[in-house]
């Protein structure tokens, strides 16, 4: 004799997908909380210069160097930043396509180089180049 109970029986599952879910959500809460425990320290490090750099003197590049004072100096010659954002704008207006290639001195201070980046962007040049020089060959 068989005995059956009204209330049918279902065959349970184990759902797999929302458990994924949350342990997707668990590993990235655990990720970004570990990065947020982390303490940011900064070092004194000098820039590397390039061991392969060459020189490149094509006329109608402006070749500006930025000295430890935050001076400017373009081809060689001392400017004021007035008479260099007049330069700038008067060599932008015969070519849109005038190429800048910025230096700066070993000792130069990244705010001046920043603000003298930021002249060139307002004369509005956009090809901007961060120039290096090759480093002397060590014995």
């Amino acid at each position: 004799m068989k005995i059956r109970t009204p209330i049918s029986q279902k065959s349970s599952r184990l759902e797999i997908i929302p458990l994924i879910d949350i342990m997707f959500f668990l590993l990235a809460s655990f990720m970004m909380v570990s990065l947020q425990m982390q303490t940011v320290r900064t070092l004194k490090a000098g820039l590397p210069t390039a061991t392969q750099a060459t020189a490149s003197t094509k006329s109608g590049i402006v070749n500006v160097l930025v000295n430890r004072d935050g001076q400017v100096s373009v081809d060689k010659k001392p400017l004021s930043f007035a008479d260099f954002n007049t330069l700038l704008t008067s060599r932008y207006s015969l070519n849109t396509n005038l190429p800048v290639f910025l230096t700066g001195a070993q000792d130069a201070t990244h705010g001046s180089m920043i603000y003298v980046l930021d002249l060139v962007k307002r004369a509005g040049i956009r090809r901007v180049a961060i120039a290096v020089k090759a480093a002397p060959d060590q014995p």
